[in-house]
C-alpha cells in the first residue's frame, strides 16, 4: 500500500500546475531552439554552395592562368602579347591602323535631291 501512496504521490506532483507550466517552458525552449537550429543550417547550406560555386569559378581561372603561362614561355606567345600590348610590328611589315570616321558622310540613307532638299534649303 505504501509503494501505492508513493507513485501516487509522484503523479500528482507532475500533474501539478507548476510542473506543467515548467514542462511547457521547457518544451517551448526547445522548440524555438530547434527552430533556431534548423535556420543555420539552412545558412550553412547556401553558403557552402556558393563557397563551392566560387572554388570552382576559382579553378577555371587557375586552368586560364596557368595555360596563359604556358603560351607566355614560349617564344611566340611573348611575341604575340608583346604585339598586342604595344602596337608592334617586325621589320619589313606594315602597320594598319584603322580609325572611325568623327562625320560619316554616309550614313546609309538615301540621299535628299530634288524639290525637298530645295524647300530644305529655304527654311536654312
Amino acid at each position: 500500500m505504501k509503494n501505492f501512496q508513493e507513485k501516487r504521490r509522484i503523479r500528482v506532483i507532475l500533474e501539478s500546475r507548476p510542473a506543467l507550466v515548467t514542462l511547457f517552458l521547457v518544451t517551448v525552449f526547445f522548440a524555438w531552439s530547434m527552430v533556431g537550429f534548423i535556420s543555420k543550417a539552412e545558412d550553412a547550406s547556401r553558403n557552402k554552395k556558393i563557397a563551392e560555386d566560387k572554388i570552382i569559378e576559382l579553378q577555371k581561372s587557375k586552368e586560364r592562368f596557368s595555360s596563359d603561362i604556358q603560351r607566355l614561355q614560349t617564344d611566340q606567345g611573348k611575341e604575340e602579347a608583346i604585339r598586342e600590348k604595344f602596337g608592334l610590328v617586325k621589320e619589313g611589315e606594315e602597320l594598319i591602323v584603322v580609325m572611325d570616321d568623327k562625320n560619316p558622310t554616309d550614313s546609309g540613307l538615301p540621299k535628299e535631291s530634288g524639290l525637298l532638299l530645295k524647300i530644305k534649303n529655304w527654311f536654312r
